[in-house]
Parts: C-alpha cells; structure tokens; sequence
C-alpha cells in the first residue's frame, strides 16, 4: 500500500505539486478510475478539487470509516484543506499538518469543534487500537458534553464492560525476525502469523519489525514487511551483542549473541519478552513489549 495518493487535474497540477514537495506521496491524474485506485492502493488521499466532485467520485465506494482511507479535499488555490471522509481516521490530522505550507485545515469532527479529543485520537496517543469500535459512537458523544475518565487496568484481570466503555488495546509489539539466506517473502508472512496466533495478538498490534543488521538485504523480510504495510528496523550489532537473550543461537557463528530476540528486545519500550524465540521452518520469530 502507498502512503498517499493526490488526485488532482493537470489543470491544478501545479498546486499538486507544492502538496507532494511537501508531504510526499504520489500525485495521479484525475479520471473516472482514479478514487477507486486510490482507495485500494493507498492509505490517505488529498483530493485537490471542488468537494463536490471529490464527494461524487468516493460515494459509491465507501464501505467502513475503519478501513475508507481518509480523504481530505484542498482547493486549487491551496487555501483550505477540508476532510470530507476519516476525520478521525487520519484525515483531521493530514489536514492539519498541510498548515505547513499556508493551507487552513477546515475541521467539522464534533469531538475537535468542542476542543476535545476523540476516542480515536486517545487512542492513537496511547498507542492503542480500539477492540470494541461500535463503542466509540456512545463515548464520543459522551464526550462533547463531560470529561470521561481514561483507565489503565492491568491484568491478570476479567473485565466486563457496557456498550458505553471503549476498550483499548496496547499495539507496541516489536516483531523479531531471524532467517536463512534466500528465504522467501511468503514464509516470513506465514511465521509472523503463527507467532502473533500464539501470543493472541494480530498485526494491528505490532508496532514494527525489526532484525540485525546483517539481514538488511534479505528481501524476503523486507517485503514481507512491506506486505503488512509496517517498518522494519535493522538493529546494529555493537547493541545486539549488549542485550542478554534468553535462548540460544546459532548466529554465535556470526559473532552475534542472536537475531530475533536481541532485535526484539533492543527496540521494545518494556523490554519485556512477549514471546521467546519459535522455530517456523527457515524463520524465527520473537516478540517483545
């Protein structure tokens, strides 16, 4: 998936290009297909047109504002910048961020107009995903009108909560890999899999991946993890060999203390390890907090 796409017509080209030098993305020529690419190959999209016809060309494919990619409209003149799909689903805050370059973001969101802080936005500062989604209609509205009270239960515990209560899940799980030389992009998907299976985690709830630095050209990890649309990191091995791991390794032959559970540990906030490291085949996976 592409990061972000700017439809726009050659005769606003020029305004496309100011967006794209500042923010990146890539720019696509306005046409009848154009939305409909943009809706599947990209996570956000800035439409640089009247809002009408941004409206028409995404009407008929919206399907859920937790999957739509935000859609955020500027006029040709790069005067205002309006999200017209996923306020609070990253539009609010692309348009926010085109501010940059002069552009005023036109925010309509409830949560935002009263000065507070949606669900959604809680959760993404706490790094969290939202379990129970239809929860965040009841407590937004909530919060237009009283401050509602953000609690932190650690476990072991039950919990049992009422359609009114958002529950927020960690997502800053580190996914170490390790892997032979030449191993394909489908067998590392198909271990991070497993491993999240394991743990009761999905890939919503990972962070980023990360491995040594010596597998910086295995392509199959690094399209794999382009595959799921996250970051991987390549740990240096002067911090690899600093972290204490708690199997054993055959990159002792490398003169490496390990691969996955050193890289998983080396970039976790909690140094806590999730998930020791497992065996899938030409794989191996660790996971740490």
């Amino acid at each position: 998936m592409g990061e972000l796409a700017i439809i726009t017509f050659s005769r606003n080209l020029a305004s496309a290009g100011k967006i794209k030098d500042f923010s990146g993305g890539d720019i696509i020529m306005y046409s009848k297909e154009a939305f409909k690419q943009a809706f599947q190959e990209y996570n956000s999209i800035i439409a640089v047109m009247a809002a009408g016809i941004a409206v028409r060309n995404i009407a008929p494919l919206i399907c859920d504002k937790w999957t739509d990619p935000p859609v955020v409209v500027v006029d040709s003149d790069l005067n205002f910048a309006i999200p017209v799909l996923g306020g609070h689903h990253g539009g609010n805050e692309l348009a926010k961020k085109l501010a940059g370059i002069g552009i005023i973001p036109v925010i309509t969101t409830a949560t935002e107009v009263k000065g507070k802080e949606s669900v959604e936005a809680i959760a993404d500062s706490l790094r969290c995903r939202i379990i129970n989604k239809e929860s965040t209609k009841k407590v937004n509205t909530a919060l237009l009108d009283t401050d509602v009270e953000v609690l932190h239960v650690k476990g072991p515990k039950i919990v049992i909560v009422d359609d009114d209560v958002s529950v927020l899940k960690r997502r800053g799980l580190i996914v170490g890999i390790g892997a032979n030389r030449g191993v394909s992009c489908s067998e590392v998907i198909d271990a991070i899999t497993g491993a999240l299976s394991e743990i009761n985690a999905s890939i919503d709830d990972v962070k980023c991946f990360a491995s040594a630095k010596i597998k910086e050209h295995e392509e199959g990890i690094i399209d794999a993890a382009a595959g799921f649309g996250k970051q991987i990191r390549f740990v240096p091995h002067e911090l690899i060999n600093s972290i204490k791991t708690p199997s054993q390794s055959r990159a002792k032959s490398l003169g490496l203390n390990g691969v996955c559970e050193p890289a998983a540990l080396a970039l976790s906030d909690e140094k806590k390890m999730l998930l020791k490291k497992r065996i899938y085949g030409n794989v191996t996976i660790a996971i740490a907090r």
